[in-house]
């Protein structure tokens, strides 16, 4: 199985005059999005809290993170990003997919914007604006 990436424009919510484009790696490992600090930076993004990540070797680490505006596949989601290393390759994490209804396709190394959003959890029905469960 190949890696597939995705081009990406990376706004500023207060200023989208501010941006920036380039290619992220799709990551369905990784729940956020990370992208590397001088990149958020030069779009006027700084850090606003911080999260406790694992990473694949099981290590835990305490990262950045900001709320930025993600745009591609001709949609556009505010995501919570973390702030990466200086030179960190881009990453999309599954978050981002899934709000904006994009699966992966890994034997063609493409994505696929699907027909609608689930707004259904599983084991769970939307009723009159609150969750319950099934048969309650």
């Amino acid at each position: 199985m190949g890696l597939t990436r995705v081009q990406i424009t990376v706004r500023n919510p207060a200023d989208s005059a501010r941006s920036w484009e380039g290619p992220f790696l799709v990551d369905t490992g990784a729940v956020d999005s990370l992208i590397p600090r001088e990149r958020l930076e030069q779009i006027g993004l700084r850090p606003e809290g911080n999260r406790t990540y694992e990473l694949a070797d099981g290590r835990q680490v305490e990262m950045d993170i900001t709320v930025a505006r993600l745009e591609f596949m001709g949609d556009v989601i505010g995501a919570t990003v973390v702030i990466g290393e200086e030179g960190a390759e881009p990453l999309l994490g599954v978050t981002a997919l899934e709000s904006m209804g994009i699966e992966i396709d890994p034997l063609n190394q493409r994505l696929r914007k699907l027909p609608s959003i689930r707004l259904k959890a599983a084991g769970r029905v939307l009723d009159a604006g609150s969750w319950r469960l099934p048969g309650t």
